[in-house]
């Protein structure tokens, strides 16, 4: 296994991990299997998205605000709970196709940490297997 450390700079971020997780997978040696990435956190997660047009990160940063507003009365007592929910939805992992030794992922499609509680000192783990 082996950790991705990333340092968000705001409350809301979603960081590409794309460059480094292929690097990742690369140095595993495996030709064929599949990469696993995970988060251990419960107020942030990894998606699978469009990574050529950055207005696609903001539209789905915008919307998680809409659908999980931070200022709900909320239960949890911390001041985070928008930030729980929203790792929920988004989820704590993405699996991926590795063939011929490299991610098998689509035109557009890019690896991305989702920030909702920075900034913080964070960690995606990695997995190839063959």
């Amino acid at each position: 296994m082996n950790t991705i450390e990333i340092r968000t700079k705001v409350r809301q971020e979603f960081v590409d991990l794309t460059a480094d997780v292929e690097r990742l997978v690369a140095a595993s040696g495996v030709q064929t299997g599949i990469c696993v990435v995970t988060v251990p956190h419960t107020t942030a997660g990894v998606t699978v998205n469009e990574n050529a047009d950055p207005d696609v990160r903001a539209d789905i940063a915008m919307t998680l605000r809409k659908i999980v507003p931070d200022g709900l009365p909320y239960a949890h007592a911390e001041g985070n709970a928008a930030a729980h929910v929203k790792a929920s939805l988004v989820g704590s992992s993405v699996t991926l196709i590795v063939e011929s030794g490299r991610l098998r992922l689509g035109t557009w499609q890019g690896v991305f940490f989702c920030e909702f509680d920075g900034p913080r000192s964070r960690r995606a783990w990695v997995q190839v297997l063959g």
